[in-house]
């Protein structure tokens, strides 16, 4: 990659983070006026693109649990939005077709090709969002990546029908992948926690992927599938390692974002197409939240998870170029859906930025539109007489809650945990934790939260403490609310805005001399004559 060009996208990345709208669309423009302007090419960027995409597949496969993809509001709702959807959008685009000549069909299965190929959600934008928003855990968040995984496997089925080249006899084989996950395991433990595993992860992102490409199988998919198995065996290790790939990732995926312009501006009469393209991604929102609304999914979670899908999907590029390559489709559609591609991120990312605050807004006229009967992941419990809440139960949140349990000066403690899994997990080790989600106006209303004294905020990143700290200010709380923080500048925002800032790494020695000096009084009250 050019440095002009990687200097270019830093200084345009942190132009729309100043103006609160996420790097990405500074990726984007950087990549237009790049290609404008004749710097770096396409082949290079798509290297680094294509690893960055193989490197977020596996860690989301890390993270994934099988049992996730089971409801039927997940994979129901990726079906029944697809066939919503692909109609719609066929018919506009063979309209399209029809009107101008340059983007006219030879064939008219071609328009559903890439209709088909615009139903998808981008799984980048997607997990980037989450990421932002400190949100990877949450219950919507889990609903969204669980039907962008249907919508992969849809895509390698695609693939396999349209190009007639069928997988290997020897696929097959991959079968019996599961039985090497135990081992792949031992290995992964025995490497330590440096940059051995950290080289370890991308050793296995890449040859999975190739390993499934060499058998005719989509590369990005034997990556998901690799880390699931790979996280099913060791959860704790899985984390340790999705943590470690975190930055390469988010690193590498800028190649993604920056080579989009470089296919190319299209005319004033493409622009108007893809123009026309990128609106229809307003149904996707609409389609996703009657969708989950049926399933008896409540209002915000139908909001948030339908506005997470509404852009469109990097795999719409690749069926268009398969689609010129066979020489059914005119080249011009490829640089018309890059185009479209692009100004969806630009519709979805400011809607997504405030996705919460306009559910606040709307709450009460969103919340008509829910089932009566709701699933018991959706149901929101009671915090009983607590007077404590620590919200967030991590490493740090489950030390505060111990600490605050065994002081008896303080009164009742309760945990909110928003991962419905980890919230029963804790319940069965004897935590009182409640199941929510800290910064749904839902939740305080309808737990109580606002009869609490004293709040504590850990969550997983500073923009998701800060929303609840705004949210809990704007409900009119008046007791304690004190915040975790990772870095001093940090803290310094949190105290202008009334709270008690927490530096984590503040105390670290001072707790670390503590404890080792409990342990040797420990030893020696053992060691005693009795």
């Amino acid at each position: 990659m050019e440095p002009v060009v990687l200097l270019l996208a830093f200084i345009a990345g942190a132009g729309f983070r100043s103006l609160g709208y996420p790097p990405l669309m500074g990726y984007l423009m950087a990549g237009f006026v790049a290609s404008a302007l004749g710097l770096g090419d396409l082949e290079s960027l798509q290297t680094v693109a294509d690893i960055g995409i193989t490197l977020l597949l596996f860690t989301i496969g890390l993270k994934l649990k099988v049992n996730e993809l089971k409801p039927v509001y997940v994979w129901g709702s990726a079906l029944l939005h697809m066939a919503t959807v692909v109609p719609l959008t066929a018919a506009v685009i063979y309209v399209v077709g029809a009107l101008y000549a340059p983007l006219a069909f030879e064939h008219t299965s071609t328009a559903w090709t890439l209709a088909f190929a615009l139903s998808f959600s981008s799984t980048v934008f997607a997990i980037k969002i989450f990421e932002e928003r400190g949100d990877s855990t949450s219950f919507y968040a889990t609903i969204a990546i669980g039907v962008l995984v249907v919508q992969d496997v849809l895509a390698v089925v695609w693939l396999v029908a349209a190009s007639g080249h069928y997988p290997s006899p020897w696929a097959a084989l991959l079968l019996l992948l599961p039985l090497t996950v135990r081992y792949v395991g031992q290995l992964f433990k025995a490497v330590g926690h440096d940059e051995l595993l950290l080289f370890g992860g991308v050793v296995a992102a890449l040859i999975s992927a190739w390993l499934f490409e060499l058998l005719d199988l989509k590369g990005g998919l034997g990556a998901l599938i690799f880390g699931a198995w790979l996280g099913a065996g060791d959860r704790q290790r899985a984390k340790e390692l999705s943590t470690q790939l975190l930055g390469l990732k988010n690193l590498l995926l800028i190649g993604f974002f920056v080579q989009i312009g470089y296919y190319g501006w299209p005319d004033t009469a493409l622009v108007v197409v893809a123009a026309a393209l990128s609106l229809l991604i307003a149904l996707r929102p609409l389609v996703y939240f009657a969708l989950f609304s049926r399933f008896k999914l409540r209002a915000r979670t139908g909001w948030l998870s339908g506005l997470s899908l509404s852009s469109y999907s990097e795999f719409g590029l690749i069926i268009a170029a398969a689609a010129v390559a066979q020489g059914t489709l005119s080249p011009e559609w490829v640089t018309t859906l890059a185009l479209a591609m692009t100004m969806s991120f630009f519709i979805a990312s400011p809607i997504n930025n405030r996705a919460q605050q306009w559910y606040r807004k709307h709450q009460y006229f969103l919340s008509h539109y829910e089932s009566e009967a709701r699933l018991q992941e959706e149901e929101i419990g009671s915090i009983g007489n607590a007077q404590v809440a620590v919200f967030g139960l991590g490493r740090i949140g489950r030390a505060a809650y111990n600490t605050l349990e065994a002081d008896e000066s303080v009164g009742p403690v309760v945990g909110i945990e928003e991962n419905w899994a980890r919230h029963i997990d804790l319940q069965e080790e004897g935590f009182h934790v409640v199941h929510g989600d800290a910064s749904d106006l839902d939740f305080w209303d309808r737990a109580r939260l606002l009869q609490l004294d004293h709040i504590l905020v850990c969550l997983s990143n500073h923009r998701e403490n800060v929303d609840v700290v705004e949210l809990a200010q704007e409900l009119g709380f008046d007791g304690t609310i004190a915040v975790a923080a990772r870095f001093p500048d940090e803290c310094e925002a949190l105290e202008k805005m009334g709270c008690a800032p927490y530096y984590l790494y503040a105390d670290v020695g001072d707790d670390f001399a503590r404890y080792t000096l409990d342990y040797l009084q420990a030893i020696k009250n053992t060691d005693a004559p009795s």
